[in-house]
């Protein structure tokens, strides 16, 4: 379990922001976006004790019709700190599509997390 927490500060110009607290050294972050790491992840050391300044570019190439939600993880624990998503194209009746979406990433990420502890416990 980690301990870290996500903080969204603001998402403009296709950057994502945030601020991560309760990580005394630098955490190791990585965005999913359908199960595959983005880069552009910046983390840099904010103005207090335990404060991490997370900056996300959303990569131009995942923008495209329909729902894209990125998972923001503490890789070393593998637990999920945060998400967004994106909506694109026809407007959405209401963000049911968007919940869907997150639950099929988590279910993705819960799969690979069970098939490894199935690995290692065998």
């Amino acid at each position: 379990m980690s301990s870290m927490s996500l903080t969204k500060i603001r998402f403009q110009g296709g950057v994502w922001e945030g601020h991560v607290t309760g990580a005394a050294s630098k955490p190791n972050i990585k965005v999913l976006h359908r199960d595959q790491a983005v880069d552009g992840v910046e983390l840099n050391e904010g103005s207090g004790p335990d404060l991490w300044e997370l900056k996300i570019s959303v990569p131009t190439a995942s923008i495209s019709e329909g729902v894209q939600t990125f998972l923001i993880i503490d890789d070393s624990s593998d637990v999920t700190l945060g998400e967004f998503t994106i909506i694109a194209g026809e407007a959405a009746v209401d963000d049911m599509r968007a919940e869907v979406d997150l639950l099929r990433a988590e279910l993705d990420m819960l799969k690979r997390a069970f098939r490894r502890h199935c690995v290692e416990t065998t």
